[in-house]
């Protein structure tokens, strides 16, 4: 059974509810910075069968809870396992990251795309996160995610990472019907996934749109934010009495703040180069805001990590609504003890801040 939260700062915040300090957590603190995760990861063998192993990916989630004071956890995964489930055949090449064997080309590959079945073709996600919840015994909410439509698209089109998104962008600009039935097929599977995440116990929900900031404004609106707009507007908002906040978060998205907030969702990621105050301002209060700590700034002096943490509080100014986070991900090679200072730097400087 699970238990009542006892630290529900987060799901305060991202609500824009009152709280006495700024809750924290960490994108991708679950991962290969702790040499405890890097044990787990050497026992599983491999990284997918470290995501398809239940326990695994339970105990990889629970490691920074373990080490840090945070105000969330988030479920140990990959953004890709839904083109994964879809028969991708996804695989992981040394120092090249991700890959498919199946890449999304034309119509064809796209009729063929099976609509996953959350409950069979992804259990292991669903069973990994009821283990948690029940694991975590209400010290902290867990969060659920998915990438985004178009991230997602861009991985089984390309067939992999890209640093020109040449075989994506020529489907979008050559065929953009195509493109929008891709889209439209990979949303439907990302609502679903997500539902069933919440049913599993999710207590708040984060899409990732990674390559988003890759388009222009008018194509980040048609093939990247519509998508979006339209998951929120198909998940479940509310779940055993408990509201489940939705965070949107682009990746040099900025410039797209006020679009963003018009979805529907509860809150904003907003990486390192965009001012705080300046997304306040953008989305007027319509959502609360998450970030933004360049992740390198962990590479710096405690005192300098202590600095730049009080520079971000300042920068999103009193009152609720923000919730303390990286930028983007945290780097494999940032010292821990950093990660340490950090947190209680946003502890101690947060506090009493409304």
């Amino acid at each position: 059974m699970n238990q009542p939260l006892q630290n529900d700062l987060l799901l305060r915040a991202l609500q824009r509810q009152s709280v006495p300090r700024t809750p924290v957590w960490v994108m991708r603190q679950a991962g290969r910075y702790l040499p405890e995760y890097k044990e787990v990861r050497a026992q599983a063998g491999d990284f997918m069968t470290l995501c398809t192993t239940p326990e695994l990916a339970c105990e990889v989630t629970l490691q920074p809870l373990r080490r840090f004071d945070l105000d969330a956890s988030i479920i140990f995964s990959d953004i890709l396992t839904i083109p994964d489930a879809m028969g991708l055949g996804l695989y992981f090449e040394a120092g090249e990251g991700p890959k498919f064997k199946h890449p999304v080309r034309n119509s064809q590959d796209i009729d063929k795309l099976p609509q996953p079945d959350p409950a069979s073709d992804l259990r292991y996600v669903m069973d990994a996160i009821t283990l948690t919840r029940r694991e975590i015994d209400g010290k902290v909410p867990l969060i659920g995610f998915s990438g985004s439509p178009w991230t997602l698209a861009t991985y089984m089109v390309e067939g992999g990472g890209s640093k020109d998104f040449a075989k994506v962008k020529g489907m979008m600009f050559a065929e953009p019907a195509l493109m929008h039935q891709l889209l439209n097929k990979v949303a439907n599977a990302v609502t679903d996934y997500l539902n069933a995440q919440v049913e599993a116990g999710a207590q708040a929900l984060m899409i990732f749109d990674t390559w988003g900031g890759t388009l222009s404004r008018e194509r980040y609106l048609e093939f990247s934010l519509h998508y979006m707009e339209k998951i929120v507007a198909g998940l479940k908002r509310e779940h055993e009495g408990n509201k489940i906040p939705i965070v949107l978060f682009t990746k040099n998205g900025g410039q797209w703040l006020d679009k963003m907030a018009e979805t529907g969702c509860d809150a904003l990621g907003v990486d390192w180069t965009t001012d705080l105050s300046q997304a306040r301002e953008r989305v007027n209060g319509r959502v609360a805001l998450q970030g933004n700590l360049d992740p390198s700034v962990l590479y710096g002096s405690p005192d300098l990590i202590r600095d730049e943490v009080r520079k971000v509080l300042d920068s999103y100014g009193t009152g609720p609504g923000h919730v303390f986070n990286l930028g983007h991900g945290i780097h494999q090679f940032v010292d821990p003890d950093r990660l340490g200072v950090m947190i209680d730097a946003v502890h101690e400087f947060s506090a009493k801040a409304d």
